[in-house]
């Protein structure tokens, strides 16, 4: 397949980030859910938070199956899944649990199965710009909420919300299945034609490809688990209480505070490609350092802020933070790890967006509640963000030494070329 070829696996794996991204747009969901059902936001939440979870654990699973059987089979199986569990939530009336097994478990499993397939698939096919069309990919992702929230508040308005999950899971199901035939691996060793990496970026490479038992072995898998996880603990953490502290810092209503919410969203995913596509220029471990000392001024400006605008302003960028750890690590991983494997390496890493959805939202719940002010809890994560900044500065690729062998997977076949310039 030429160069041509595989700008088009990447358009049908952007396509099918978006829709997988949908499940962001969760929030639109809660008041009807809980108005007409009577249950709580809390207990209507919960939905999300398992969707998410299951989503990082079934994302190695399928990362080890992608290896085994190819990434199309992996695709349309979490296509199918992800959809039919959207679907099902349709069946939801008075039964709260029925919501948390199709929602949440089934259609968790779909979206970790899917989610990454188009990183492990994309980053093989452009070794010359393995940050950027990762960060697009799951830009992608990040995207999806923008373009689904308000299909489904209109849907919510003309037909319900039962009806809603019903239209809005047969359409994620067409657009996973029909983008997850176009996903398919380069030849063994293929690299477009005239492309040589410089000596820049193969300083920051592992000597070959890495297997999931090798990589494990190494320090810098779990540097790399921690780095997305306190990256992500930050981001979500705010994402988890925006409008509560915008109108409690701020003073608006919260109509305006929804509007706010609704920008600053937007930075998530323009960060997944803007960071991304930086990391290309400066390295991973430069792009991480650079994230976490912003944040640090982030957080600490973010508490002292009375301005609408400046409010926006700043969460826009945290959420870019948060979005551009998601964009740079797949290629961080494939750097150190070699790409042939990086489906299960990558997709065990994403056990840290789990961990963190989890960490965050009580931490900064729990420090809220007992502070009796944002301010502080801000503050926390600011300090945070500032011991984190040491880790991007230690971290280096795993040793390309013969002693390692045996934990690597090196092809012996010669580079394949494109054909096409």
């Amino acid at each position: 397949m030429g160069t041509h070829n595989r700008w088009v696996i990447a358009v049908a794996g952007i396509c099918m980030q978006i829709a997988l991204g949908a499940v962001y747009a969760w929030s639109v969901f809660r008041t009807p859910l809980a108005t007409q059902f009577g249950w709580t936001i809390a207990e209507v939440t919960l939905t999300f938070t398992i969707s998410i979870f299951v989503l990082g654990v079934a994302a190695f699973f399928g990362g080890l199956w992608l290896n085994r059987k190819g990434p199309r089979v992996v695709a349309i199986t979490g296509g199918v899944l992800y959809g039919l569990g959207v679907f099902l939530a349709s069946f939801s009336a008075n039964k709260l649990w029925w919501l948390y097994v199709s929602y949440g478990l089934i259609g968790g499993l779909g979206l970790g199965f899917a989610y990454i397939v188009p990183v492990a698939v994309l980053v093989k096919w452009f070794p010359d710009r393995r940050g950027l069309i990762a960060g697009i990919a799951v830009g992608g992702f990040g995207a999806g909420a923008l373009i689904t929230a308000p299909v489904a508040t209109y849907l919510i308005k003309s037909v319900g919300v039962l009806d809603t999950f019903a239209y809005l899971g047969a359409a994620y199901l067409i657009v996973t299945v029909v983008t997850a035939f176009f996903m398919q691996n380069p030849p063994e060793g293929w690299r477009p034609v005239g492309w040589t990496p410089p000596a820049s970026q193969m300083s920051q490479r592992a000597g070959g490809d890495y297997t999931l038992t090798g990589a494990l072995r190494t320090w810098q898998w779990y540097a790399l688990w921690l780095l997305l996880f306190l990256n992500t603990f930050a981001g979500i953490s705010v994402i988890s209480q925006e409008a509560p502290i915008f109108q409690e810092l701020v003073g608006v209503t919260a109509v305006v505070a929804a509007s706010m919410v609704g920008l600053a969203s937007i930075g998530n995913a323009v960060g997944r490609v803007f960071w991304a596509w930086v990391s290309d220029l400066i390295t991973r471990r430069a792009t991480f350092l650079v994230m976490f000392l912003l944040q640090v001024l982030l957080f600490w400006l973010l508490a002292r802020t009375h301005m609408v605008a400046g409010m926006t302003v700043l969460t826009f960028v945290v959420l870019m933070c948060y979005g551009g750890g998601f964009g740079t690590m797949p290629a961080f991983a494939a750097d150190y790890f070699g790409p042939k494997n990086v489906g299960p390496i990558y997709g065990l890493m994403l056990t840290a967006w789990g961990t963190a959805s989890a960490v965050g939202p009580l931490l900064i719940a729990y420090l809220r509640q007992s502070t009796g002010a944002y301010y502080r809890p801000l503050h926390v994560i600011a300090v945070v963000m500032a011991v984190s900044a040491v880790l991007p500065l230690v971290i280096s690729p795993p040793g390309k030494s013969s002693r390692r062998e045996s934990e690597l997977t090196k092809s012996e076949t010669p580079p394949v070329r494109s054909k096409a310039a």
